[in-house]
């Protein structure tokens, strides 16, 4: 028996997300996912009158094709595995993408040269240059017992805070977020402050803001944009743990000259040093965004919801969106949080030398309808 809040969701993936309209053709790319809840995608899309493909994958298989064999055998499969994935998505005018993970940490252990592959040939080919600028997207994680262990929770108790978090009432969030949009689009100078020696200046002047109600992404919240690629300068210590390739890290503090961080400290400097070393975008920022979902209070060390956590903010280092575009490019783009609210610390962000967040609460009275309790 398909659980109704299944199909609540899909309906609002089919509906609100991609919009999906008669005749278009949705690609469903499934990870680690049940049955079901693909069947109620594949139902909803039909009932639309879209076509649905589905993309069926399992990361354990995912985790031998990045790892066994030699580099150039990784390489030339992944350049034909980038052909063929990108053939498919050409075809689809819709992409959903659900990521399920029995292990957040499946990849932990593939050499970074194996994943940088997959990253080039596959994920910057495919979705990079097909599926972001062409299509109607949306990607959201499925509650597995594993994302259950990193967020503290029982496996049923996680399971009511997923679905809670991402029917949230994305039409009233987009409504809220049009006057941060029309704030940060007048912006030129932003200023972060925080503990652990966060205090970062750079430029968003020019670049587009991107408000995020549930097109995008599920769970969402958080309106973006991009720096001024060589403007940054100083220092910004993230609160929140993170997950790049299934290695974990802690304690990131990254220090900006000109844009380009030329130091940096964390529980794993080794490997965080052979990320940021991957390529010439790679030590740049592609993007900056607050976050105000107001479900999500704590982090679990996936992406997808802390980026959205009320009072946090993210920056990612690599490479920038079209849609919001810097010019900076990688085959990285890696998201880090900072959550500013009174329990992880505080901290305030200015716009033009204007207060606009202290201690994770918008203080403007137009931005007020963001804040916990109004969404």
């Amino acid at each position: 028996m398909t659980d109704p809040r299944e199909t609540k969701l899909a309906k609002l993936l089919i509906e609100h997300s991609v919009e999906l309209k008669k005749g278009e053709v949705v690609l469903i790319e499934a990870f680690d996912i049940p049955r079901s809840m693909v069947t109620a995608l594949i139902r909803t899309a039909s009932d639309a009158g879209g076509i649905p493909i589905v993309h069926w994958k399992d990361n354990q298989v995912q985790r031998d094709l990045y790892n066994i064999g030699s580099a150039e055998q990784i390489e030339e499969r992944m350049k034909l595995i980038g052909k063929v994935e990108r053939f498919q998505m050409e075809q689809a005018q819709a992409y959903i993408g659900i990521r399920g993970s029995w292990n957040t940490t499946e990849f932990a252990d593939i050499p970074s040269e194996k994943m940088q592959s997959y990253q080039k040939n596959v994920f910057a080919n495919v979705h990079g240059k097909v599926r972001v600028p062409n299509t109607k997207w949306v990607v959201l994680r499925w509650p597995t017992p594993s994302m259950a262990q990193q967020a503290g929770m029982s496996t049923d108790t996680f399971e009511d805070f997923y679905f809670d978090v991402v029917l949230v009432d994305y039409a009233r969030m987009g409504k809220a977020v049009k006057p941060l949009v029309k704030l940060m689009d007048a912006t030129d100078r932003v200023h972060i402050k925080g503990p652990g020696e966060t205090n970062l200046q750079f430029s968003i002047k020019g670049i587009p803001t991107v408000p995020c109600s549930g097109l995008r992404n599920i769970p969402d919240g958080e309106c973006f944009t991009a720096p001024v690629k060589d403007s940054i300068q100083g220092v910004i210590a993230f609160n929140s743990q993170t997950i790049y390739h299934g290695t974990k890290f802690e304690n990131i503090k990254l220090v900006y000259k000109d844009g380009r961080i030329v130091d940096f400290s964390s529980s794993n400097d080794e490997a965080l040093g052979k990320i940021l070393d991957s390529d010439k975008g790679s030590r740049y920022v592609g993007e900056f965004s607050l976050g105000f979902n107001p479900k999500i209070k704590n982090p679990m060390c996936d992406i997808l919801f802390d980026e959205k956590i009320g009072g946090s903010l993210h920056m990612a280092v690599g490479s920038a969106y079209d849609d919001a575009d810097n010019t900076n490019r990688s085959t990285v783009h890696w998201d880090m949080v900072l959550i500013q609210t009174p329990e992880y610390g505080g901290g305030e962000v200015y716009f033009d030398d204007r207060l606009i967040r202290k201690d994770g609460l918008f203080v403007l009275p137009e931005l007020d309808g963001l804040n916990p309790g109004k969404l």
